[in-house]
């Protein structure tokens, strides 16, 4: 049953390009919470996806805007706070690809133009949505950033490859300008370390499916869902975490504290 947690609140969600993306899944309880907010990805993106069966299902608009260019990222702003009334107080970023990952290159064999493609998509396009905010003033004082990132950013993965440096450098970024951006204006910014979700993301991961059972079995809880994901981040989004910034949060079902499970070992025995 939804609360009204976000009530007056006004977002902009990057990412939701269909039903299958975790985006998709945070702007529906961003709704059902009392937000009102903006839709936005690339163009292309926007054309092969069903954003627009989103928007017209949360009473919103689509702007099409490439996080990479920050003069689309200022026209995004602009246009939000025209079409919300006012300055925005959260931001989900929702953002990543590889290449690399796409094409099933070995990480010893990664296109190193391919690889700053990841960087500059994955984890400098926050930087850019961040530094585009502060400087033109977009955001009000205690909103609320969230990036999603993967405990990859920390540990190997075999197939997850140039990920984990861009999710890395996306951890650093969520802490460097937390600090700088909570100083000015108290705004907060936080990742979401997500347990394995089958998404539209996860599609391109090689041997995503045994990951995927590996998580689930080592975690306590089990791995948490879109669903799980989308409750956090309304919570985090709301007036209760207003002192929460520069953090990972592992919504993971306990994975990232789990050294061996039972279930696991009995595999090996």
């Amino acid at each position: 049953m939804a609360c009204q947690l976000l009530k007056g609140k006004r977002g902009i969600i990057f990412g939701a390009l269909n039903t299958n993306s975790i985006a998709w899944t945070v702007a529906e309880y961003c709704f059902k919470e009392g937000a009102t907010f903006t839709l936005t990805n690339t163009p292309v993106a926007i054309r092969l996806g069903n954003t627009h069966d989103l928007a017209e299902a949360s009473k919103t608009i689509v702007i099409p805007a490439d996080a990479t260019n920050t003069e689309d990222l200022k026209i995004l702003y602009e246009k939000s706070i025209e079409f919300l009334g006012g300055k925005i107080d959260f931001v989900l970023h929702s953002i990543g690809m590889s290449k690399n990952v796409l094409k099933n290159r070995e990480y010893h064999e990664l296109d190193y133009t391919d690889f700053l493609k990841t960087l500059d998509i994955s984890a400098v396009s926050l930087h850019k949505l961040m530094q585009t905010a502060y400087q033109n003033d977009y955001l009000n004082e205690f909103a609320s950033v969230i990036t999603l990132s993967y405990i990859g950013a920390h540990r190997v993965f075999e197939g997850y490859s140039d990920m984990s440096h861009a999710k890395a450098l996306l951890e650093s970024i969520v802490r460097n300008f937390g600090y700088h951006y909570g100083k000015a204006r108290n705004v907060r910014i936080n990742a979401v370390s997500q347990s394995p979700a089958y998404s539209t993301a996860s599609k391109a991961v090689a041997g995503f499916d045994k990951m995927f059972d590996f998580s689930n079995q080592m975690s306590p809880l089990g791995n948490a869902t879109a669903q799980d994901c989308a409750g956090l981040c309304v919570a985090l989004f709301s007036d209760l975490t207003t002192k929460l910034t520069m953090q990972t949060i592992y919504n993971d079902g306990g994975f990232s504290n789990v050294g061996m499970s039972s279930d696991v070992l009995l595999k090996f025995t």
